[in-house]
């Protein structure tokens, strides 16, 4: 059975550099997948979807849920670890429902645990706009994303605290501090 882990956060949180490092850490065991690169990936490839994703990321909206869901899962599917982190998902009430619905009729996926890199939005910015990855990384982008990411925040968090699998870690310490928090939740679920 693979076990499932979310890492979520602000746009800046440094939620995908955390899970990067975790996994790299573990890699006899852990995977990671981030959401926006396996998206980023499917832009540069230039194919109508990767079109289609760009018109949406490029004004800092959410990509379809279909499209969201269906990389996931495939990710997931593909994996060649049982432990699978996966950082930027979910965005939205309904990605999560998706999501939930999905591993409600798999058995071979268990969710076990959500983590929140929580960050002041402040720090958020700063740390978006100096590092400029792309096109999406100007201030009203950046206030667009934030908007996106705050206003389904709490329906989200509540569902999986119901779950009893939702914690929150403040990333706003440094990275070593951060990762450590992580990845010691995660070794003690595992």
């Amino acid at each position: 059975m693979k076990k499932l882990i979310l890492i979520i956060g602000a746009p800046g949180s440094g939620k995908t550099t955390d899970a990067e490092i975790i996994a790299k850490n573990n890699n006899e065991s852990m995977v990671h997948y981030s959401t926006g690169d396996l998206l980023r990936e499917e832009v540069a490839s230039k194919s109508e979807l990767g079109k289609r994703i760009d018109s949406f990321i490029s004004k800092g909206n959410l990509v379809p849920l279909e499209v969201v869901v269906g990389t996931i899962v495939s990710a997931i599917n593909k994996s060649p670890k049982d432990i699978v982190i996966i950082d930027g998902y979910p965005r939205s009430v309904e990605q999560m429902d998706a999501l939930s619905e999905f591993l409600e009729t798999e058995n071979e996926i268990k969710l076990i645990s959500v983590i929140k890199a929580e960050v002041s939005e402040q720090t958020a910015m700063d740390r978006v706009l100096g590092r400029a990855r792309g096109a999406d990384d100007n201030e009203k982008v950046f206030k667009n994303r934030m908007k996106v990411f705050t206003e389904p925040m709490d329906d989200i968090a509540s569902f999986y605290k119901a779950k009893n699998i939702f914690t929150v870690v403040d990333a706003e310490r440094g990275i070593e501090e951060i990762v450590l928090d992580m990845e010691r939740l995660i070794k003690s679920l595992i």
